[in-house]
């Protein structure tokens, strides 16, 4: 089994669509709906055998949750702070601008 790239509390960005998020939650490899997983356009369908990561993520509209592939995203280096509303209920930011689960930042 491969090793996650992404951690929790990091602001990443999907490779292909315009949107990016905070990962909440990491699954070591596909762990949704068979439904779901069809549903992804075949062109686009990412691997199963893979890390798959829960956002709190955000588009220029609106936010959401997202689950998206390892293959699928790339560290967000843009500094740009977060809008998700509950982003506050898991995360505080640090100093530098990342998030640190709440369990953690209070340490």
């Amino acid at each position: 089994m491969k090793t996650a790239k992404f951690s929790i509390g990091q602001v990443v960005r999907h490779r292909l669509f315009p949107f990016r998020g905070v990962i909440f939650d990491v699954d070591p490899q596909f762990a949704n709906t068979d439904e779901w997983y069809e549903a992804i356009p075949a062109a686009v369908r990412p691997r199963k055998d893979q890390p798959f990561y829960h956002l709190l993520a955000e588009n220029e509209d609106t936010e959401y949750i997202a689950y998206v592939s390892e293959q699928n995203l790339l560290e967000d280096e843009s500094g740009t702070p977060m809008r998700h509303p509950q982003l506050g209920d898991l995360f505080d930011r640090t100093a530098d601008g990342n998030y640190a689960p709440k369990s953690q930042a209070r340490h």
